[in-house]
């Protein structure tokens, strides 16, 4: 696909295409000296616009647009082939002309209103020191049958997307990373996936494969930069792996290790190696005893697959899994994080996991049925809290806070939603009840920001002073350890 114009989130070619039609409705209403070779040349830019997008694969958003210029093209040409043949030229009446007039021109109107509230997304660049790699694994775990399933010979299997610092940056588009899968066919895949777990027409979500972020696949691993920490991190419910790719290519610019995990039976869709696509199997009941229970199952699942996944990446250091990783990453720095279901699963994870040095919690919902202490720091950023908001996630949230044995925090970001601290702003139409109120791209980089505060201060015992840096986002409360 042709490059798109910043702001607009539309081609030269789609724009062009926009104006031929806006032109060719409205040469009916000009005076008569201009009228026809504005008719004439608006048809002319049309028809060879139209065809040049057909053959492209034109966007769903250009087809309202492609059929008010289809349904204007045959009243501005006849009257130039009555005279050409001979006849006078007539025109439809001005009481016919003006709806069919305002119809077409709110069709054409639709195209860049569509292209804008559901764009491609364009990813915000990384601001680290480091370009970004990335790179997809799979990891099964032979001591874990896969509960999901009737077979007593499966294991649990993952599927992992690792950002890194690489000595390589990306420059070209075809050298930037697929957005969603390891290619087209599984981006599309996902795609599909997400939008039919959302309940939307699979169309609305179909520019997320033309999407390509900051990250170079399998490119170099930096040079510098020693042993880099680790921060694994769990989807929301039915979320997949790459659902935070800015977050992630931000904090690998920094020098951080991330390992994003696909959850299969759980994600909305997790393409493994051989080629299998696995859909998503959790469902919620509607009864609030039976979906916490099964909130809870979920999360343990997904607390053991973090658990796992840390094992596998000590692993990969060490040299026993092959990766230009090995050597390279610090398991002894690792901090456990996720975005709502996920967000809850990092809790879990690290609660029973003392290898995880720190945990954040991105606006999820704790489901630990038994909470007790946690040796690490914790990290929870949370929406604006409003009359909405569900009135025991506040209160569940400073329990799980409290029973920290070391300074924790709560950042809530005034103009969030739940998914503003995902990718979803990049993409989604402007809702703020869906994505929040702030700029399309302030969401992932706040998000970024934040969490490369905390993590820096506790990975890396960063010198700036930790509530300062997490003030500056939003509005903090601080939850220090209960004296004995």
């Amino acid at each position: 696909m042709t490059e798109l114009i910043t702001g607009l989130h539309m081609s030269l070619l789609e724009l062009f295409t926009v104006t031929a039609a806006a032109a060719l409705v409205s040469a009916r209403w000009l005076p008569p000296s201009p009228r026809r070779a504005v008719a004439l040349t608006a048809a002319t830019g049309a028809v060879l616009s139209g065809a040049a997008l057909a053959v492209a694969g034109p966007r769903w958003q250009m087809l309202p647009v492609l059929a008010a210029a289809a349904l204007a093209l045959p009243f501005a040409l006849a009257p130039e082939l009555r005279r050409r043949a001979g006849h006078r030229a007539r025109r439809a009446p001005w009481w016919l002309a003006l709806p069919g007039s305002a119809l077409c021109l709110a069709l054409i109107a639709t195209g860049p209103a569509a292209a804008w509230a559901l764009p491609v997304p364009a990813f915000p660049e990384p601001s680290g020191r480091h370009p970004v790699g990335t790179t997809v694994v799979q990891w099964t775990d032979p001591a874990r049958p896969e509960t999901a399933t009737d077979d007593p010979k499966d294991r649990r299997t993952v599927v992992a997307q690792l950002w890194y610092p690489a000595s390589l940056r990306a420059s070209a588009g075809d050298e930037r990373a697929q957005y969603l899968g390891r290619d087209p066919a599984e981006a599309r895949t996902v795609a599909d996936a997400l939008a039919d777990y959302a309940g939307l027409p699979s169309f609305t979500l179909d520019a997320l494969p033309e999407a390509r972020s900051h990250a170079t696949p399998d490119a170099p691993v930096a040079e510098r930069g020693g042993r880099f920490p680790v921060v694994l991190f769990s989807p929301g419910l039915g979320g997949v792996r790459t659902q935070n790719t800015a977050w992630a290519e931000e904090l690998a610019s920094h020098g951080y290790v991330v390992a994003a995990l696909d959850h299969p039976y759980d994600s909305a869709a997790v393409v493994l190696a051989d080629g299998r696509t696995i859909r998503t199997k959790v469902a919620a009941t509607g009864d609030p005893d039976t979906d916490e229970q099964r909130a809870a199952e979920w999360t343990a699942t997904r607390a053991a697959d973090l658990r796992s996944a840390l094992a596998h990446l000590t692993r990969l250091d060490r040299g026993d899994i092959p990766g230009p990783l090995a050597g390279r990453l610090d398991t002894a720095r690792a901090a456990a994080t996720g975005h709502s279901l996920g967000g809850a699963a990092a809790l879990l994870a690290a609660r029973q996991d003392t290898r995880f040095t720190a945990a954040i919690d991105i606006d999820g919902y704790p489901h630990d049925p038994d909470p007790g202490p946690y040796p690490q720091p914790v990290l929870a950023l949370t929406q604006t809290i409003g009359p909405d908001t569900d009135p025991d996630y506040v209160p569940r949230l400073t329990k799980t806070l409290n029973n920290s044995a070391s300074t924790s925090y709560r950042l809530t970001v005034p103009g969030t939603a739940h998914l503003t601290f995902t990718d979803a702003p990049l993409y989604m139409a402007p809702l703020p009840a869906l994505t929040g109120s702030l700029d399309r791209s302030e969401g992932p980089r706040t998000t970024a920001a934040a969490t490369l505060a905390f993590l820096d201060a506790t990975l890396r015992s960063h010198p700036t002073p930790l509530e300062t840096a997490l003030s500056a986002h939003g509005d903090l409360t601080v939850h220090r350890p209960r004296r004995p």
